[in-house]
């Protein structure tokens, strides 16, 4: 019996939607079916306009609908998180994928490539989970965040334009793209009927969105642009329609690239994890938060990981999770993942039975819906937060939002993750260094830069280094210690207030020995107080106290400034102040 049950564990830890399911309440399946229904509406023009967005078939973006969302229920650990094609990821899929595939290629030749493009997403989440690697998706900080989505956002918007106003352009980048789009609309290339409908139905998915967002904005849309082709015959004026999809589903596939195109899509799948993962693990904290859960990193990996395997093994591409899905899922009463089976049962019952049900779909009503999210995806406030509160967090968010506006999006999360390694790098490659005092009425020792009246002993330095002191930093502490004991008068002691300080590595503790021995020829003493147990412990390894005088380190500041005393004779004036 304990065997079975541990059995039965095994595989729901493994399966988490095996464990879903065993422990579902019937009391849940009506909530989850209507939530499935409503979450429907969204991801049948969604996903079709998404694989638009990423250079693909729209058909496409229906079977990575359904894929997903079966593969995240049966491996995901969320309850309520919907995955899907998604607005972000759609660029970069068409800026791995179409440099690959010749002008005017096939497009079965493309889909191979996205497919292929998923499966290597998924094995790099999975991978990343499997070996609890949940700490990349912080690779991107919030500031470089922000920049990325922004210039994402532009990049969509530009890329969308021509496509809204019932015309296509060949351009390369932001600038030739919206060099190209002005350039058609004054050679009267645009479509009047085109237009409309799609500038229409963008202001019917941001009002309703804006103003009733309980009501399914991108569904009323697209009634209403399918309506308008019945009754005012736009595809007779000029406007493009998506056309029957295929009917059916299709089978297993395996896709098949070139090896020496591996290495390039191997490239792209890594951006696309990173961006995915992060976009993920943040959306799912926000809602476990909200529910008074937990989020496990690690299964949320695996989880995303499955949802692009399924998908790529079904002539699909990469996904990640839809807020604004997961949103609409929440707020109409989903309990559980049955929600997104649901969801993926009836777009396949569409692709089997209703295959022209979308027929006379208008390309600028998909174009206003890519449009509407990417709108979503700028988030103005936030930049004009960061120049208020921190100039060199907006430049860092600047940098990125220029990297993919101008460069292109792969290399835009490129810098992004770049700037924000180098940005950690130079935090701890200059950490905050202060010198301390006794203030006046106040207890303790404080930063003389805030109170630059703080007295100090004679001969007396307390020195703070807030950081790890390690090999991009060792020398900036040299070089302070050192610009201390050259001063006239020298110091006798120096104390390294060393509770900021979380490490020690080999670099700096080569470097601790050679200014102890600079220090001790001047008759300067080099002293530590405060200091973390694991880190003396390092020191201790590090064999530095047959250097430095192991009495040489106190618990405390007050008691190193109070040895300090004993020697010299010397006294604050406020002696009598608790420190």
């Amino acid at each position: 019996m304990e065997c079975a049950v541990g059995a039965v564990t095994a595989i729901e830890r493994a399966v988490p939607g095996v464990g879903m399911l065993r422990t579902y309440r019937p009391a849940w399946l009506g909530k989850d079916v209507t939530a499935g229904l409503v979450l429907t509406a969204l991801l049948v023009p969604q996903g079709m306009a998404y694989a638009e967005l990423a250079g693909l078939p729209p058909i496409t973006g229906l079977y990575t609908t359904v894929l997903c969302l079966l593969g995240y229920a049966a491996f995901g650990p969320s309850k309520v998180l919907v995955l899907g094609p998604d607005s972000s990821l759609g660029p970069m899929i068409a800026a791995t994928v179409i440099p690959l595939v010749t002008a005017n290629g096939d497009p079965g030749k493309a889909v191979a490539y996205a497919s292929m493009l998923a499966l290597m997403v998924g094995a790099i989440t999975i991978a990343a989970g499997a070996f609890r690697l949940g700490f990349i998706a912080d690779l991107l900080s919030k500031p470089t965040q922000v920049g990325y989505m922004n210039g994402l956002a532009l990049t969509i918007v530009i890329g969308q334009l021509p496509k809204l106003f019932g015309f296509s352009v060949d351009g390369d980048g932001l600038i030739e793209e919206a060099t190209e789009f002005v350039r058609g609309v004054a050679d009267g290339r645009t479509v009047p009927a085109a237009l409309a409908i799609g500038v229409g139905s963008l202001a019917v998915i941001l009002l309703l969105n804006r103003f009733l967002p309980r009501i399914p904005g991108v569904l009323v849309a697209v009634v209403l642009a399918i309506a308008a082709v019945a009754v005012f015959d736009l595809a007779a004026r000029g406007v493009k329609l998506v056309g029957t999809l295929p009917e059916g589903f299709p089978p297993l596939t395996i896709p098949t690239v070139p090896l020496t195109d591996l290495g390039l899509l191997f490239a792209g799948a890594l951006g696309i994890a990173l961006v995915s993962l992060t976009d993920t693990i943040s959306t799912a904290s926000a809602f476990a938060g909200r529910r008074g859960e937990d989020v496990n990193g690690n299964r949320e990996m695996i989880g995303i990981g499955a949802a692009n395997i399924a998908a790529g093994l079904f002539q699909g591409f990469p996904v990640s999770t839809s807020g604004s899905r997961t949103a609409v899922a929440e707020q109409n009463g989903a309990r559980s993942q049955v929600t997104g089976l649901v969801g993926a049962g009836a777009v396949t019952l569409m692709l089997v039975f209703f295959p022209g049900l979308l027929r006379n779909l208008p390309q600028p009503t998909l174009a206003a819906i890519v449009i509407a999210a990417s709108i979503s995806l700028a988030d103005l406030p936030a930049l004009r937060r960061l120049w208020r509160q921190r100039k060199s967090d907006f430049a860092l968010a600047m940098a990125a939002f220029l990297g993919v506006a101008l460069l292109g999006v792969l290399p835009g999360i490129a810098i992004a993750v770049a700037l924000s390694v180098l940005n950690v790098f130079s935090r701890v490659w200059r950490p905050y260094r202060t010198m301390l005092g006794k203030v006046e009425d106040l207890k303790g020792y404080h930063d003389i830069r805030r109170y630059p009246a703080a007295d100090a002993l004679p001969g007396l330095v307390l020195y703070r280094f807030d950081g790890p002191l390690i090999f991009a930093n060792a020398n900036t502490f040299r070089d302070d210690l050192r610009r201390f004991a050259e001063a006239t008068p020298p110091p006798r002691w120096i104390v390294v207030t060393a509770e900021p300080i979380t490490d020690v590595d080999t670099t700096a503790a080569d470097m601790l020995v050679e200014l102890d021995l600079w220090l001790n020829a001047r008759g300067i003493n080099l002293v530590f107080a405060e200091m973390k147990d694991p880190v003396k412990t390092k020191i201790e390894r590090y064999e530095l106290t047959d250097t430095i005088d192991p009495n040489h380190f106190f618990p405390t500041i007050g008691s190193a400034v109070r040895a300090y005393r004993d020697i010299t004779g010397l006294d604050w004036p406020d002696r009598d102040l608790p420190d």
